[in-house]
């Protein structure tokens, strides 16, 4: 190891930092390695990993690791460290771990947080914002703690079995195709290629923002999106309309690892939308309403929530429940197809 200047039965001392050092292996055969705090000398240091081999010994026998002296706040940092590289919404949880999480758990030692300061976190949030906003970080807090016992920092997840707050059935607002079309007439001409291809496909803003030219596969008439807003890839297959707006963005001098929309930012696109909107007199209407309108789209020609749901990513069929929604005129349409059954007059001498 570098810096090191001897090592005696797994103590030691390095010659770059002051202090002594302990080696061990933990029980799943990990070599550990840590500066042993307040150690001054090598006895004091050869207690602290007798101390370490005792737990080691005692996981091993009993499948337990011993809990973390560590804080939440300093274990934060190694989380988030670890979900960079894995989540497409990785500010997203960056923030609800810096501005929320820390701010109710920082100082706590995560050994001594009990099911009850979850719930007390639920209660407060829950007075302060939305139930789905308060589910949305109890997710990121489950998923947490289950690093933590994944790592050996705990041996269970004190949020298991917390219930967060109802969360009341998901917005869905969509368009007719008329309001489309007339949508889409007044979009500045640089925005309608990213319109056309979030309701083409159902695609979230992000997704649609972050696509390289090396995902999408036009000959096979399909994207392979490496990464979504689950921390999953998927693959989302193209109609004419998508194919369409990809011979509209294709560029000669593209390189494969450009992306599609290398020009514009997600604020600029919701802005220009929300505007565009207001001109066609759509009101109430997000650009991620698109992706509900793809969706209710589908089901309305006669797609099951099966198929939307894995169509637009959904891990859960609760959220493409959503979409069991029809407009007026396609319920009619279908109550009347029953006439073929029941013939003319069925009821009438």
């Amino acid at each position: 190891m570098r810096g090191k200047t001897r090592e005696r039965d797994g103590v030691y001392q390095r010659a770059d930092r002051p202090g002594w050092w302990i080696s061990f292996t933990n029980a799943k055969g990990q070599r550990r390695r840590r500066k042993v705090a307040g150690a001054n000398t090598m006895q004091q240091a050869r207690a602290a990993l007798a101390s370490e081999l005792q737990d080691v010994e005692r996981a091993r026998i009993f499948g337990v690791a011993p809990p973390s002296a560590e804080t939440f706040s300093g274990i934060a940092r190694r989380y988030l460290l670890h979900q960079k590289a894995r989540l497409a919404a990785y500010e997203r949880t960056r923030g609800v771990v810096e501005g929320k999480l820390e701010t109710f758990f920082g100082s706590m030692k995560v050994s001594e947080i009990r099911r009850g300061d979850v719930q007390r976190y639920i209660t407060q949030r829950s007075g302060e914002v939305s139930a789905g906003t308060v589910a949305r970080e109890m997710n990121i807090l489950k998923r947490f703690f289950n690093l933590c016992v994944e790592w050996e920092l705990l041996a269970i997840n004190p949020a298991s079995g917390v219930k967060s707050p109802r969360v009341p059935a998901g917005r869905v607002r969509y368009l007719q195709a008329g309001e489309f079309r007339a949508l889409l007439a007044t979009c500045p001409e640089w925005l309608r290629p990213v319109v056309g291809l979030a309701v083409a496909t159902g695609m979230r803003r992000g997704e649609i923002l972050g696509l390289r030219w090396l995902d999408v596969d036009r000959h096979g008439e399909r994207i392979l999106l490496p990464q979504t807003k689950n921390g999953e890839g998927r693959i989302v297959y193209l109609n004419k309309l998508a194919l369409q707006v990809f011979e509209v963005q294709a560029a000669k001098d593209a390189k494969s690892t450009d992306r599609v929309f290398s020009a514009v930012s997600g604020e600029q696109v919701s802005m220009a939308f929300k505007r565009a909107a207001k001109a066609a007199s759509i009101e109430d209407f997000r650009f991620h309403d698109l992706r509900h309108t793809a969706a209710s789209w589908l089901r309305m020609q006669g797609a099951d929530i099966h198929t939307v749901a894995q169509l637009l990513g959904h891990k859960d069929l609760r959220m493409a429940a959503r979409y069991q929604h029809l407009s007026p005129a396609f319920l009619a349409d279908a109550v009347k197809k029953l006439d073929q059954v029941f013939g003319e007059r069925a009821i009438a001498a």
